[in-house]
C-alpha cells in the first residue's frame, strides 16, 4: 500500500490493505482518506473494508478493471482526477486493466505501481521459490512473468509507458506493491525493462 498527501491534506490511498485501529489512527493523521484506489483487479479484497470505514472515499479503478472491482466495492471513477496536478493516475496502456500513480514533488517524481514491477529481493524458503518461479523476485527488478501471462496485450505499449515514466525530469524512486523501492537509477531500471519487452 502506498499513501499519497494532496495539497489541501486530502489522501489518495493505493492498493490498500486493511488496518488495525492503530493503522488506521495512524493514517488520519497525517490526512483524510478520500480516494481509494483499487490498481487492479486483483487487488481489490481490502477496498471494502477501506469504503466501509470511509463511506465517503471515492474509488477509483482502471476502466479494465472495473467490473472485476465492482464484485467488492462500487467503483467511482475510471479516470482519477484528484484535484491536484502533483498526483496523477495513469491506466496502464496494453494492460488488461493495470493502473498506477505520479507523484511529483519538489524534491522530485515519484512512480508508484502494483503488479507492473517486482523486485521482492528477501523472501526465503517456499515463498522465496513461489515468488522466483512467478517473477516477482530475482536479482534484480522485473516484469513478473506471471503477470505479464495474465495482464498483459501489448508489451509495446507497456513498453513505451516505461519510457515515458524515465524520462520524467528528477524521476528519484519507484515504488511497488512487491518488493524493494527502486531509487538507484530508476531510469535506467525503466528504460532495460522497457527493452525486455519491446526492444527499440
Amino acid at each position: 500500500m502506498s499513501i499519497a498527501r494532496l495539497a489541501n491534506g486530502e489522501l489518495v490511498v493505493f492498493s490498500a490493505i486493511a488496518l488495525d485501529e492503530a493503522g488506521f489512527a495512524e493514517v488520519e493523521q497525517v490526512g483524510r482518506p478520500s480516494f481509494l484506489v483499487v490498481p487492479n483487479g486483483f487487488h481489490r479484497q481490502d477496498a471494502p473494508v477501506w469504503k466501509a470505514r470511509y463511506p465517503g472515499m471515492r474509488v477509483v479503478a482502471p476502466g479494465g478493471a472495473r467490473s472485476a472491482v465492482e464484485e467488492v466495492v462500487p467503483v467511482d471513477d475510471t479516470m482519477g482526477d484528484f484535484g491536484d496536478p502533483s498526483v496523477r493516475f495513469v491506466a496502464v496502456a496494453g494492460t488488461k486493466g493495470e493502473s498506477a500513480l505520479v507523484v511529483q514533488h519538489r524534491t522530485g517524481a515519484t512512480v508508484v505501481v502494483n503488479d507492473l514491477i517486482g523486485n521482492v529481493q528477501h523472501a526465503r524458503g517456499l515463498m522465496r521459490l513461489i515468488l522466483t518461479l512467478m517473477g516477482f523476485s530475482g536479482r534484480r527488478p522485473q516484469v513478473p512473468r506471471a503477470y505479464k501471462a495474465r495482464a498483459i496485450d501489448d508489451a509495446g505499449r507497456v513498453a513505451q509507458q516505461f519510457r515515458q515514466w524515465a524520462d520524467l525530469p528528477q524521476l528519484q524512486r519507484i515504488i511497488m506493491s512487491h518488493g524493494t523501492i527502486i531509487d538507484t537509477a530508476p531510469a535506467e531500471v525503466l528504460r532495460r525493462l522497457a527493452d525486455t519487452l519491446s526492444p527499440r
